[in-house]
């Protein structure tokens, strides 16, 4: 099963999905993702899914999940590279991704975190 990298930028998290993922792969990145919160006091995590070219059902869960857990650590969520395909798909879905914060690109999303980070204490 190949694992899906998590790089550390400050107190920034960045996953880019660039494998397909599968229920394995889906897990373990949950677990490595929490430990990963934990371990470093990340205050965001950055989701890029520029390489995601088709998501179903189990990809949408699977971020909304991610985020609800990150959230639960004190660490706010970002999806970046959102291909317009994605998010027409997601949207037919009806996966609304709550609590999930959206960006085109990971400077956009390094700076959505920043601000979310300054508007509180």
């Amino acid at each position: 099963m190949e694992r899906v990298p998590i790089l550390k930028l400050g107190d920034i998290l960045i996953i880019s999905i660039q494998i397909d993922l599968e229920d394995q792969s889906v897990l373990a990145l949950q677990e490595d993702l929490a430990e990963a919160v934990v371990a470093h006091s990340a205050r965001g995590v950055i989701i890029d899914i520029t390489a995601v070219e088709i998501v179903d059902s189990f990809i949408g869960r699977m971020l909304a999940t991610i985020a609800a857990m990150s959230r639960m650590l004190d660490a706010q969520t970002v999806v970046v590279g959102m291909r317009p395909a994605v998010a027409i798909t997601l949207v037919e879905l009806g996966l609304s991704l709550g609590g999930v914060r959206t960006a085109l690109n990971l400077e956009k999303g390094v700076a959505l975190l920043d601000h979310v980070r300054g508007a509180t204490p």
